[in-house]
Protein backbone atom coordinates (compact mmCIF):
# COMPACT_ATOMS: atom_id res chain seq x y z
CA UNK A 1 0.00 0.00 0.00
CA UNK A 2 2.46 2.78 1.01
CA UNK A 3 4.33 1.38 -2.46
CA UNK A 4 1.22 2.96 -4.13
CA UNK A 5 0.88 6.37 -2.08
CA UNK A 6 4.50 6.82 -2.86
CA UNK A 7 3.87 6.21 -6.12
CA UNK A 8 1.35 9.35 -6.38
CA UNK A 9 3.61 11.24 -3.97
CA UNK A 10 6.88 12.29 -5.81
CA UNK A 11 6.83 16.18 -4.61
CA UNK A 12 9.94 15.10 -2.25
CA UNK A 13 9.91 19.14 -1.25
CA UNK A 14 6.35 18.84 -0.05
CA UNK A 15 7.52 15.28 2.16
CA UNK A 16 10.61 17.22 3.44
CA UNK A 17 8.44 20.05 4.43
CA UNK A 18 6.09 17.32 6.23
CA UNK A 19 8.58 16.07 8.17
CA UNK A 20 9.96 19.90 9.49
CA UNK A 21 6.37 20.79 10.34
CA UNK A 22 6.06 17.60 12.71
CA UNK A 23 9.24 18.32 14.26
CA UNK A 24 7.96 22.16 15.00
CA UNK A 25 4.79 21.11 15.95
CA UNK A 26 6.86 18.10 18.66
CA UNK A 27 8.06 21.55 19.53
CA UNK A 28 5.23 23.53 20.75
CA UNK A 29 6.40 26.24 18.51
CA UNK A 30 4.96 29.05 17.89
CA UNK A 31 2.02 29.30 14.77
CA UNK A 32 4.27 31.86 13.52
CA UNK A 33 7.83 29.98 13.70
CA UNK A 34 6.07 26.55 12.43
CA UNK A 35 5.01 28.06 9.43
CA UNK A 36 7.77 30.12 8.64
CA UNK A 37 10.32 26.90 9.04
CA UNK A 38 8.18 24.64 7.36
CA UNK A 39 8.22 27.38 4.43
CA UNK A 40 12.01 27.41 4.48
CA UNK A 41 12.48 23.94 4.55
CA UNK A 42 10.08 23.78 1.46
CA UNK A 43 12.26 27.02 -0.63
CA UNK A 44 15.35 25.00 1.21
CA UNK A 45 14.82 21.84 -0.68
CA UNK A 46 13.44 23.70 -3.75
CA UNK A 47 16.88 25.93 -3.87
CA UNK A 48 18.95 22.25 -3.79
CA UNK A 49 16.93 21.12 -6.62
CA UNK A 50 17.77 23.78 -9.04
CA UNK A 51 21.07 24.03 -7.75
CA UNK A 52 21.36 19.64 -8.20
CA UNK A 53 20.10 20.06 -11.74
CA UNK A 54 22.42 22.96 -12.57
CA UNK A 55 25.51 21.08 -11.50
CA UNK A 56 24.22 18.18 -13.49
CA UNK A 57 24.18 20.07 -16.52
CA UNK A 58 27.78 21.14 -15.95
CA UNK A 59 29.15 17.27 -14.50
CA UNK A 60 28.01 16.07 -17.94
CA UNK A 61 29.63 18.44 -20.17
CA UNK A 62 32.77 17.63 -18.02
CA UNK A 63 32.13 13.82 -18.45
CA UNK A 64 31.80 14.11 -22.07
CA UNK A 65 34.56 15.98 -23.07
CA UNK A 66 36.71 13.98 -20.41
CA UNK A 67 35.27 10.58 -21.71
CA UNK A 68 36.59 12.03 -25.42
CA UNK A 69 39.78 13.23 -24.62
CA UNK A 70 41.21 10.24 -22.73
CA UNK A 71 38.91 7.40 -24.20
CA UNK A 72 37.79 6.16 -20.54
CA UNK A 73 34.76 6.72 -18.55
CA UNK A 74 35.34 9.29 -15.62
CA UNK A 75 33.47 9.76 -12.80
CA UNK A 76 33.79 12.93 -10.33
CA UNK A 77 33.18 12.17 -6.41
CA UNK A 78 31.18 14.69 -5.86
CA UNK A 79 29.01 13.73 -3.62
CA UNK A 80 26.26 16.41 -3.76
CA UNK A 81 26.23 16.04 -6.90
CA UNK A 82 25.58 12.34 -6.97
CA UNK A 83 22.80 13.52 -4.06
CA UNK A 84 20.97 15.21 -6.63
CA UNK A 85 20.87 12.72 -9.36
CA UNK A 86 19.67 10.04 -6.61
CA UNK A 87 16.59 12.76 -5.37
CA UNK A 88 15.69 13.29 -8.30
CA UNK A 89 14.21 9.94 -9.02
CA UNK A 90 14.08 8.65 -5.15
CA UNK A 91 13.41 11.66 -3.40
CA UNK A 92 10.49 10.56 -1.45
CA UNK A 93 11.98 7.00 0.30
CA UNK A 94 15.05 8.89 0.81
CA UNK A 95 13.47 11.74 2.55
CA UNK A 96 11.20 9.19 4.49
CA UNK A 97 14.60 6.97 5.37
CA UNK A 98 16.35 10.19 6.56
CA UNK A 99 13.36 10.95 9.17
CA UNK A 100 13.36 6.82 10.36
CA UNK A 101 17.13 7.23 10.44
CA UNK A 102 16.72 10.96 12.62
CA UNK A 103 14.27 9.12 14.93
CA UNK A 104 16.17 5.24 15.09
CA UNK A 105 19.48 7.80 16.31
CA UNK A 106 17.47 9.19 19.20
CA UNK A 107 16.03 5.62 20.54
CA UNK A 108 19.21 4.08 19.99
CA UNK A 109 21.22 6.90 22.05
CA UNK A 110 18.49 6.68 24.63
CA UNK A 111 18.61 2.83 25.19
CA UNK A 112 22.06 1.66 24.20
CA UNK A 113 25.55 2.68 25.20
CA UNK A 114 26.16 4.72 21.86
CA UNK A 115 25.31 8.08 22.90
CA UNK A 116 26.13 10.40 19.94
CA UNK A 117 23.33 12.23 18.80
CA UNK A 118 23.95 12.78 15.07
CA UNK A 119 23.88 16.72 14.25
CA UNK A 120 25.34 16.90 10.44
CA UNK A 121 21.63 16.69 9.11
CA UNK A 122 23.20 17.12 5.35
CA UNK A 123 25.20 13.52 5.90
CA UNK A 124 22.08 11.89 7.00
CA UNK A 125 20.95 13.02 3.84
CA UNK A 126 24.04 11.57 1.90
CA UNK A 127 23.73 8.77 3.54
CA UNK A 128 20.53 8.09 3.21
CA UNK A 129 20.96 8.12 -0.65
CA UNK A 130 23.76 5.49 -0.37
CA UNK A 131 21.13 3.09 1.80
CA UNK A 132 18.42 3.68 -0.57
CA UNK A 133 19.79 3.29 -3.34
CA UNK A 134 21.28 -0.14 -2.06
CA UNK A 135 17.79 -1.31 -1.15
CA UNK A 136 16.45 -0.18 -4.25
CA UNK A 137 18.44 -1.81 -6.51
CA UNK A 138 18.10 -4.92 -4.86
CA UNK A 139 14.27 -4.52 -5.35
CA UNK A 140 12.73 -4.21 -1.86
CA UNK A 141 9.48 -2.59 -1.04
CA UNK A 142 9.30 1.38 -0.16
CA UNK A 143 8.83 0.16 3.36
CA UNK A 144 11.45 -2.38 4.03
CA UNK A 145 13.70 0.71 2.25
CA UNK A 146 12.55 3.06 4.77
CA UNK A 147 12.00 1.26 7.90
CA UNK A 148 15.12 -1.26 7.53
CA UNK A 149 17.40 1.26 6.03
CA UNK A 150 16.47 4.32 7.98
CA UNK A 151 17.02 1.78 11.51
CA UNK A 152 20.95 0.94 9.68
CA UNK A 153 21.45 4.92 9.00
CA UNK A 154 20.19 5.90 12.85
CA UNK A 155 22.42 3.16 14.36
CA UNK A 156 25.29 4.13 12.25
CA UNK A 157 25.01 7.78 13.44
CA UNK A 158 24.93 7.26 17.29
CA UNK A 159 27.68 4.13 17.02
CA UNK A 160 30.10 5.32 14.60
CA UNK A 161 30.97 8.22 16.01
CA UNK A 162 32.59 6.50 18.98
CA UNK A 163 35.25 4.95 17.02
CA UNK A 164 36.76 8.60 17.02
CA UNK A 165 36.38 9.74 20.67
CA UNK A 166 39.45 8.32 22.39
CA UNK A 167 41.14 10.80 19.32
CA UNK A 168 38.41 13.30 20.26
CA UNK A 169 39.36 14.08 23.40
CA UNK A 170 42.86 14.26 22.70
CA UNK A 171 42.27 16.84 19.67
CA UNK A 172 39.73 18.85 21.96
CA UNK A 173 41.09 18.16 25.39
CA UNK A 174 37.13 17.24 26.42
CA UNK A 175 34.98 14.56 25.51
CA UNK A 176 31.94 16.90 25.33
CA UNK A 177 31.59 16.53 21.83
CA UNK A 178 31.65 13.50 18.83
CA UNK A 179 32.63 13.73 15.54
CA UNK A 180 29.39 13.64 13.14
CA UNK A 181 30.79 13.52 9.50
CA UNK A 182 29.88 9.71 8.15
CA UNK A 183 33.99 9.33 7.09
CA UNK A 184 34.50 7.81 11.35
CA UNK A 185 36.89 4.84 10.10
CA UNK A 186 38.98 7.23 8.43
CA UNK A 187 39.16 9.30 10.96
CA UNK A 188 39.82 6.57 13.24
CA UNK A 189 42.29 4.98 10.82
CA UNK A 190 44.17 8.07 10.67
CA UNK A 191 44.63 8.56 14.32
CA UNK A 192 45.89 4.90 14.81
CA UNK A 193 48.45 6.21 11.71
CA UNK A 194 49.20 8.85 13.75
CA UNK A 195 49.71 7.02 16.93
CA UNK A 196 51.85 4.50 14.73
CA UNK A 197 54.21 7.16 13.69
CA UNK A 198 54.49 8.64 16.58
CA UNK A 199 55.92 4.93 18.28
CA UNK A 200 58.54 5.28 15.71
CA UNK A 201 59.58 8.94 16.80
CA UNK A 202 61.57 9.57 20.29
CA UNK A 203 60.24 12.82 20.36
CA UNK A 204 58.15 13.79 23.21
CA UNK A 205 54.36 13.53 22.86
CA UNK A 206 54.34 17.46 22.91
CA UNK A 207 56.83 17.48 20.10
CA UNK A 208 55.15 14.48 18.01
CA UNK A 209 51.84 16.48 17.77
CA UNK A 210 53.59 20.08 17.24
CA UNK A 211 52.29 20.69 13.51
CA UNK A 212 52.36 24.46 14.29
CA UNK A 213 55.93 25.19 13.47
CA UNK A 214 55.46 23.75 10.13
CA UNK A 215 54.99 27.23 7.35
CA UNK A 216 52.99 26.62 4.81
CA UNK A 217 52.98 29.01 1.53
CA UNK A 218 50.26 31.42 1.78
CA UNK A 219 48.86 30.00 -1.33
CA UNK A 220 47.17 27.22 0.36
CA UNK A 221 44.81 29.65 2.74
CA UNK A 222 43.39 30.39 -0.18
CA UNK A 223 41.88 26.72 -0.19
CA UNK A 224 40.17 27.17 3.01
CA UNK A 225 37.55 28.92 1.28
CA UNK A 226 35.53 26.12 0.45
CA UNK A 227 33.84 27.22 -3.13
CA UNK A 228 37.13 29.31 -4.09
CA UNK A 229 39.15 25.86 -3.89
CA UNK A 230 35.96 24.30 -5.69
CA UNK A 231 36.27 26.73 -8.74
CA UNK A 232 39.86 26.33 -9.21
CA UNK A 233 39.61 22.51 -9.02
CA UNK A 234 36.89 22.42 -11.48
CA UNK A 235 38.43 25.21 -13.91
CA UNK A 236 41.69 23.02 -13.83
CA UNK A 237 40.10 19.77 -14.84
CA UNK A 238 38.13 21.65 -17.29
CA UNK A 239 41.14 23.21 -19.50
CA UNK A 240 42.92 19.34 -19.03
CA UNK A 241 39.95 18.15 -20.88
CA UNK A 242 39.72 20.37 -23.54
CA UNK A 243 43.44 20.42 -24.01
CA UNK A 244 43.15 16.85 -24.25
CA UNK A 245 40.48 16.75 -26.47
CA UNK A 246 41.88 19.51 -28.80
CA UNK A 247 45.41 17.73 -28.83
CA UNK A 248 43.79 14.51 -29.97
CA UNK A 249 41.90 16.46 -32.78
CA UNK A 250 38.61 16.83 -31.18
CA UNK A 251 38.23 20.74 -31.45
CA UNK A 252 35.10 20.35 -33.28
CA UNK A 253 33.45 18.63 -30.23
CA UNK A 254 34.65 21.60 -27.72
CA UNK A 255 33.86 24.20 -29.94
CA UNK A 256 30.45 22.80 -30.01
CA UNK A 257 30.00 22.35 -26.40
CA UNK A 258 31.24 25.89 -26.02
CA UNK A 259 28.53 27.35 -28.04
CA UNK A 260 28.51 31.07 -28.15
CA UNK A 261 31.64 31.37 -25.77
CA UNK A 262 35.30 30.83 -26.98
CA UNK A 263 36.12 27.51 -26.75
CA UNK A 264 39.46 28.54 -24.70
CA UNK A 265 37.34 30.38 -22.25
CA UNK A 266 34.76 28.28 -22.38
CA UNK A 267 36.66 26.29 -19.18
CA UNK A 268 37.35 28.71 -17.06
CA UNK A 269 33.41 29.43 -17.47
CA UNK A 270 32.20 26.11 -16.42
CA UNK A 271 34.44 25.69 -13.57
CA UNK A 272 33.01 29.03 -11.91
CA UNK A 273 29.80 28.32 -13.12
CA UNK A 274 30.04 24.47 -11.35
CA UNK A 275 31.16 26.51 -8.04
CA UNK A 276 28.31 28.94 -7.87
CA UNK A 277 25.64 25.98 -8.73
CA UNK A 278 27.59 24.23 -5.85
CA UNK A 279 26.83 27.36 -3.45
CA UNK A 280 23.50 27.46 -4.20
CA UNK A 281 22.87 24.01 -3.82
CA UNK A 282 24.97 23.91 -0.51
CA UNK A 283 22.87 27.03 0.73
CA UNK A 284 19.54 25.08 0.20
CA UNK A 285 20.96 21.76 1.54
CA UNK A 286 21.63 23.69 4.58
CA UNK A 287 18.19 25.48 4.63
CA UNK A 288 16.39 22.76 4.41
CA UNK A 289 18.34 20.47 7.00
CA UNK A 290 18.59 23.20 9.71
CA UNK A 291 14.87 22.87 10.80
CA UNK A 292 14.84 19.44 10.46
CA UNK A 293 17.88 18.80 12.65
CA UNK A 294 16.98 21.53 15.32
CA UNK A 295 13.59 19.98 16.01
CA UNK A 296 15.77 16.82 16.74
CA UNK A 297 18.39 18.43 18.87
CA UNK A 298 15.61 19.66 20.93
CA UNK A 299 14.08 16.09 21.47
CA UNK A 300 16.95 14.70 22.21
CA UNK A 301 18.32 17.25 24.80
CA UNK A 302 15.02 17.15 26.99
CA UNK A 303 14.98 13.12 26.64
CA UNK A 304 18.59 11.36 26.44
CA UNK A 305 20.52 12.50 29.61
CA UNK A 306 24.46 11.47 28.89
CA UNK A 307 24.01 12.27 24.77
CA UNK A 308 26.87 13.74 23.08
CA UNK A 309 26.01 16.61 20.31
CA UNK A 310 28.23 14.65 16.66
CA UNK A 311 29.08 17.68 15.13
CA UNK A 312 30.58 18.28 11.65
CA UNK A 313 34.24 18.12 10.92
CA UNK A 314 35.12 21.80 10.50
CA UNK A 315 34.65 21.83 14.13
CA UNK A 316 38.27 20.53 15.06
CA UNK A 317 40.12 22.73 12.62
CA UNK A 318 40.50 25.40 15.24
CA UNK A 319 42.83 22.50 17.10
CA UNK A 320 45.42 22.07 14.73
CA UNK A 321 44.65 24.24 11.10
CA UNK A 322 48.25 23.85 9.64
CA UNK A 323 47.43 20.15 10.07
CA UNK A 324 43.86 20.23 7.97
CA UNK A 325 45.94 22.27 5.16
CA UNK A 326 48.63 19.12 5.66
CA UNK A 327 45.68 16.75 5.45
CA UNK A 328 44.45 18.48 2.15
CA UNK A 329 47.73 18.38 0.43
CA UNK A 330 47.86 14.49 1.23
CA UNK A 331 44.13 13.48 0.03
CA UNK A 332 44.87 15.49 -2.90
CA UNK A 333 47.59 13.76 -3.49
CA UNK A 334 46.37 10.06 -2.43
CA UNK A 335 42.93 10.72 -4.51
CA UNK A 336 45.66 11.55 -7.77
CA UNK A 337 47.43 8.25 -7.03
CA UNK A 338 44.94 6.07 -6.55
CA UNK A 339 43.78 7.58 -10.00
CA UNK A 340 47.19 6.60 -11.46
CA UNK A 341 46.20 2.90 -9.87
CA UNK A 342 42.91 2.68 -11.73
CA UNK A 343 44.68 3.63 -14.97
CA UNK A 344 47.18 1.35 -14.62
CA UNK A 345 45.12 -1.44 -13.75
CA UNK A 346 42.69 -0.75 -17.24
CA UNK A 347 40.07 -0.05 -14.57
CA UNK A 348 36.65 0.70 -16.52
CA UNK A 349 35.78 2.96 -14.56
CA UNK A 350 38.20 6.43 -13.43
CA UNK A 351 37.07 8.11 -9.99
CA UNK A 352 38.66 11.64 -10.48
CA UNK A 353 39.42 13.14 -6.85
CA UNK A 354 36.79 16.04 -6.17
CA UNK A 355 38.56 19.61 -4.31
CA UNK A 356 35.72 19.92 -1.50
CA UNK A 357 35.87 16.13 -0.37
CA UNK A 358 39.78 16.23 -0.33
CA UNK A 359 39.66 19.63 1.95
CA UNK A 360 36.81 18.79 5.10
CA UNK A 361 37.80 14.72 4.90
CA UNK A 362 41.78 15.15 4.17
CA UNK A 363 41.87 18.05 6.43
CA UNK A 364 40.39 16.26 9.29
CA UNK A 365 42.13 13.24 8.71
CA UNK A 366 45.66 15.45 9.25
CA UNK A 367 44.13 16.67 12.71
CA UNK A 368 43.85 13.32 13.40
CA UNK A 369 46.80 11.73 12.18
CA UNK A 370 48.40 14.88 14.08
CA UNK A 371 47.20 14.27 17.28
CA UNK A 372 49.82 11.51 18.23
CA UNK A 373 52.02 11.65 15.23
CA UNK A 374 52.48 15.74 14.14
CA UNK A 375 53.11 16.24 10.73
CA UNK A 376 54.21 13.22 9.26
CA UNK A 377 51.43 11.20 10.43
CA UNK A 378 48.91 14.18 8.93
CA UNK A 379 50.54 13.52 6.09
CA UNK A 380 50.45 9.76 6.02
CA UNK A 381 46.87 9.21 7.27
CA UNK A 382 45.38 11.98 4.60
CA UNK A 383 47.69 10.37 1.71
CA UNK A 384 46.39 7.02 2.44
CA UNK A 385 42.54 7.67 3.38
CA UNK A 386 42.94 10.07 -0.15
CA UNK A 387 43.33 6.70 -2.02
CA UNK A 388 40.23 5.38 -0.22
CA UNK A 389 38.18 8.48 -1.35
CA UNK A 390 38.31 7.34 -5.17
CA UNK A 391 39.33 3.91 -5.00
CA UNK A 392 36.31 2.73 -2.28
CA UNK A 393 33.45 4.06 -4.64
CA UNK A 394 34.26 1.67 -7.12
CA UNK A 395 32.94 -0.97 -4.89
CA UNK A 396 28.88 0.49 -5.13
CA UNK A 397 29.15 2.61 -8.52
CA UNK A 398 28.14 0.02 -10.95
CA UNK A 399 24.96 -0.80 -8.65
CA UNK A 400 24.08 3.24 -8.70
CA UNK A 401 24.65 3.41 -12.18
CA UNK A 402 22.14 1.08 -13.26
CA UNK A 403 19.68 2.94 -10.89
CA UNK A 404 20.87 5.67 -13.12
CA UNK A 405 22.72 7.14 -10.90
CA UNK A 406 26.12 7.78 -12.83
CA UNK A 407 28.84 10.48 -13.80
CA UNK A 408 29.03 11.46 -10.19
CA UNK A 409 29.99 9.19 -7.02
CA UNK A 410 29.28 9.08 -2.71
CA UNK A 411 33.07 8.96 -1.99
CA UNK A 412 32.99 9.02 2.41
CA UNK A 413 34.41 5.93 3.52
CA UNK A 414 31.72 5.13 6.01
CA UNK A 415 28.93 5.21 3.21
CA UNK A 416 31.08 2.79 0.72
CA UNK A 417 32.17 0.26 3.79
CA UNK A 418 28.79 0.33 5.11
CA UNK A 419 26.96 0.58 1.94
CA UNK A 420 29.45 -2.58 0.45
CA UNK A 421 29.03 -4.94 3.54
CA UNK A 422 25.17 -4.43 2.62
CA UNK A 423 26.04 -4.76 -1.00
CA UNK A 424 28.09 -8.50 -0.29
CA UNK A 425 25.25 -9.63 2.16
CA UNK A 426 21.93 -8.76 0.20
CA UNK A 427 23.97 -10.83 -2.65
CA UNK A 428 24.47 -13.72 -0.60
CA UNK A 429 19.96 -14.03 -0.55
CA UNK A 430 19.67 -12.75 -3.92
Amino acid sequence: MLDAILAQTRNTALIVGLIALIGLLLQKKSATDVISGTAKTIMGFMIFSIGSAYLTTIVSNFTTLFNAGFGIDGVTTQVEVATGLALNTYGTEIALLMLVGFVANIIIARFTPFKAIFLTGQHFLYFACVLGLVFIAYGFSSIVTIIVGGIILGFCGAALPTLCQPFMRKITGSDSLAMGHFNTIAYAFSGYVGKMVGNLSKKSDDEKSDSSSIKLPKFFELFRDFVFSIAIFMVVLFYVAVFVCVINGQLDLVKEMSGNDIWFIYPLLQGLQFAAGMSVLIYGVRQFILEITNAFVAISEKYIPNSKPAVDCPAVFPFAPTAVVIGFVGAFMGGLAGMGLMILFNSSIIMIPAAGICFFSGGTCGVFGNAYGGWKGALLASFLVGIALVCLPLALYPLFDNLGISGASFPNIDYNIVGSFLNWLMGLFH
